[in-house]
């Protein structure tokens, strides 16, 4: 990378994106709610595309990550809209489920296509012509959300009810816990100062939502609690090892195995492939047998799948089915866990995919902050060891919690 951008500084050209985005979350889809998700997912491709321009003419590493920070803050307006724009068109909820499944699909289809095209863009015209592609993408995705037809007179209100010093906090609190786990191993008083912030800002955070007329997390019916928070536990769990994995193995793909950007991007293609392929069959699937079984069925997957990449990490052949097994399990869970969320609260979709999303949001940013900090310089002697063991607890921690989705799956229902 011509910006010479050390390990840490990968990481945070990564998490500058995810901080933002997971920690907003909940406060774009609170927005949306109040004003119309028509308008906040405009809002928010707008502000992506002029973005990722900034990003593409970034001199430096402090002005990539600040770019980066603003397309977090856009995507996070978008996130939570568009799904609770598709739920809102669509009561019936077989009908809902199905849907998901599609969201799920469409937009999985950027994942395989991303590290192909994306090592293709970097090996032929630079890292910035991955920034410029997203130019016209975004442009092309104004087009369908512009002819949709506007809010209801009813849904015009005003913003000012949104807890914003709950979403300061929120941030505060995120971005303090992923700066102490990136700055950890330089030493414990570069990881203490940011700590501290994180603690206290989520102190605070629980204490302002208590005080606050409209707050980010909304007292949940009591019998939604359970099916929610598992949804969301599931869903941070997910994206904290499925980001925090894909960032080592990229950096084992090329220091390791010696490979180039586009021959990294290439391997990666098994985990990537089954996400938009399987997301319209899991939603028939989901309907059928539930969604906390097709969820845990995805989750014993992946975890096979990161048992074998633990085994198998400095071989290609055996890596590649770790991989598609890995993926397979990912492109299952994903539309599972999205539509186990909207089922638990069906009345308030922009609460539900907010707090998904947020969850899976803030588990990627957590992940790709503890997978760096715990394998370190992908040039360090322990690099491929402690990759090993991350991925065994991985694959670990997915199998206990698919168990707890099958035999929870009746007391969450």
């Amino acid at each position: 990378m011509e910006l010479h951008a050390g390990s840490g500084g990968l990481a945070w050209t990564v998490d500058a994106y995810a901080v933002p985005l997971a920690a907003l979350l909940l406060a774009s889809g609170a927005i949306g709610d109040l004003v119309g998700h028509r308008r906040v997912v405009l809002l928010g491709l707008a502000g992506f595309g002029e973005a990722s321009v900034l990003c593409a003419l970034a001199p430096s590493v402090g002005v990539l990550v600040a770019a980066r920070a603003v397309q977090g803050v856009a995507a996070a307006l978008v996130l939570p809209g568009t799904l609770a724009l598709l739920v809102e068109s669509t009561p019936d909820d077989a009908a809902r489920t199905r849907l998901v499944g599609a969201w799920a699909a469409i937009g999985g289809a950027a994942l395989p296509a991303g590290p192909v095209v994306g090592g293709l863009l970097v090996q032929a015209a630079g890292w910035r012509a991955v920034f410029w592609l997203s130019v016209p993408v975004v442009a092309l995705a104004l087009i369908p959300v512009v002819r949709l037809p506007r809010a209801s007179a009813r849904r015009e209100r005003s913003a000012r009810n949104v807890d914003w010093t709950g979403a300061a906090l929120l941030v505060a609190a995120l971005g303090g816990f992923v700066t102490a786990i990136i700055e950890a191993p330089a030493g414990l008083w570069s990881a203490v100062p940011p700590g501290a912030l994180a603690v206290c800002a989520l102190a605070g955070f629980l204490v302002a939502e208590r005080r606050v007329p409209r707050p980010l997390l909304p007292a949940v019916p009591r019998e939604s609690r359970r099916p929610l928070g598992l949804a969301c536990l599931v869903a941070g769990l997910m994206n904290l090892c499925a980001l925090g994995g894909l960032f080592v193995l990229t950096q084992v793909f090329q220091t390791v195995h010696r490979l180039d950007p586009l021959a990294a991007g290439m391997l990666t293609l098994p985990a990537m492939l089954p996400l938009p392929l399987l997301g319209a069959p899991v939603g028939r699937l989901a309907t059928r047998i539930g969604v906390w079984r097709t969820a845990a069925a995805g989750l014993l997957a992946a975890a096979a799948g990161m048992a074998v990449i633990a085994a198998t990490l400095t071989t290609t052949g055996p890596l590649v089915v770790a991989l598609l097994l890995w993926g397979a399990g990912i492109g299952v869970l994903t539309p599972a866990v999205v539509a186990a969320a909207l089922r638990a609260t069906p009345d308030a979709p922009g609460l539900a995919s907010g707090a998904s999303n947020t969850a899976r949001q803030t588990g990627g940013a957590l992940g790709i902050a503890v997978f760096a900090a715990v394998a370190g310089s992908a040039t360090a002697p322990g690099f491929v060891s402690n990759a090993t063991a991350l991925f065994g607890v991985a694959a670990a921690a997915f199998a206990l919690t698919g168990l707890l989705c099958l035999t929870g799956a009746r007391a969450v229902t």
